[in-house]
């Protein structure tokens, strides 16, 4: 069998989508329980339904909005509908893997599978890492300037529970600060030195046994490097639009549920979009396959303020809206998709094969 299919098939293995499903559903589940809300749910019938179908309507233009992006980025040599399968495949990757890990490597399969040389297909996966990077790189910071500190949730913890959230968040975002930063400089400035930096950093004793990796890593970057050069300023620009559009949209979408039980002002939907912002960053670095579990806990803090007692009613729809959709679709595309490009003679990329080898 194909190495990548091996892979593929590896990475959405049924253990690994139940996982976050029994993660997810116990954690909303016990939410209910513990304070004795499952009376809540009938709160629902009582949401106004027009924001409810507003929220509905921000995902599907948050995900028109990832198929054009991924498409533009790879200057349109994918259709409309491959890049359809492409983005629900990569959802569903995120979906079962941890927020720490993301569905990257997969990604870089399903891309190379589609036709994309690899070389390509890596530099096209690390872009918009960076470009999703650099979007809470430089949110984050005008989030926390414009609500003067009301950012960090305070409903329902202690002192010391905050104390932990802001370390959270700053040992998150310095991480996140830290990787982009050097994967623009491997991938715009000097991948080269880059290379050499890891080879270096790696030959230290007791981080020799990460020597190999660092290698092929390096090797990526000065591949993917390669890839990007030459490329003109309407190129960069839809690219950057696209992601501040979709990361918009994807924040915006939790307003939209939010206003559909209680009446928000302008400038509490700002601090929502800003206090959404910095809880993503924080949930970036969730062990659990797409922060399943954390995030239904995590969420009454941070929101239960604007919602009281629709908090886990609206935590719960939000789960339901954005979480589980992909699971379910990724398992209806997937077997599809198999059959299409494992179907193909697999084309060998002589090319970047003996690049890797230098």
């Amino acid at each position: 069998m194909d190495q990548n299919q091996k892979t593929i098939l590896k990475s959405f293995s049924p253990v690994k989508v139940l996982i976050p499903v029994i993660l997810g559903l116990g954690a909303t589940a016990w939410l209910f329980i513990k304070d004795d809300k499952l009376g809540d749910l009938a709160s629902i019938a009582e949401a106004n339904m027009w924001w409810l179908l507003a929220s509905f309507l921000v995902l599907v233009i948050r995900d028109f909005g990832y198929i054009y992006r991924i498409r533009a980025l790879t200057d349109k040599f994918l259709t409309w509908r491959n890049s359809l399968d492409v983005i629900m495949l990569w959802e569903f990757a995120s979906a079962v893997t941890p927020s720490v890990v993301g569905g990257t490597t997969v990604a870089t399969i399903i891309l190379n599978k589609e036709g994309i040389p690899l070389g390509k297909s890596l530099a096209y996966v690390m872009l918009t890492a960076v470009l999703d990077n650099m979007f809470f790189i430089l949110a984050a910071p005008i989030a926390l300037l414009a609500t003067q500190g009301e950012v960090f949730p305070t409903f329902g913890l202690d002192p010391s529970d905050i104390s932990k959230l802001k370390w959270a968040f700053y040992v998150s975002y310095s991480l996140i600060a830290l990787y982009t930063l050097l994967m623009i400089y491997g991938l715009f400035v000097r991948p080269r030195a880059f290379k050499w930096l890891l080879l270096k950093i790696t030959s230290v004793k007791f981080l020799r046994k990460w020597r190999v990796s660092a290698f092929h890593h390096g090797n990526e970057i000065v591949w993917a490097s390669e890839q990007l050069k030459g490329k003109n300023t309407a190129y960069w620009t839809r690219a950057i639009l696209s992601t501040i559009f979709v990361w918009s949209a994807r924040y915006f979408l939790l307003n939209c549920l939010i206003a559909a039980f209680t009446d928000i002002s302008l400038g509490e939907h700002l601090l929502i979009i800003s206090r959404n912002l910095i809880f993503w960053i924080v949930m970036l670095i969730a062990i659990t396959p797409g922060g399943a579990g954390i995030v239904e806990m995590a969420f009454p803090s941070f929101f239960g303020l604007f919602l009281g007692s629709f908090s886990n009613v609206v935590v719960m729809l939000y789960r339901l809206i954005t979480y589980y959709p992909y699971l379910v679709l990724g398992s209806i595309f997937l077997p599809k998709w198999i059959a299409k490009v494992f179907g193909r003679q697999p084309k060998e990329h002589e090319e970047f094969a003996s690049e890797m080898k230098r």
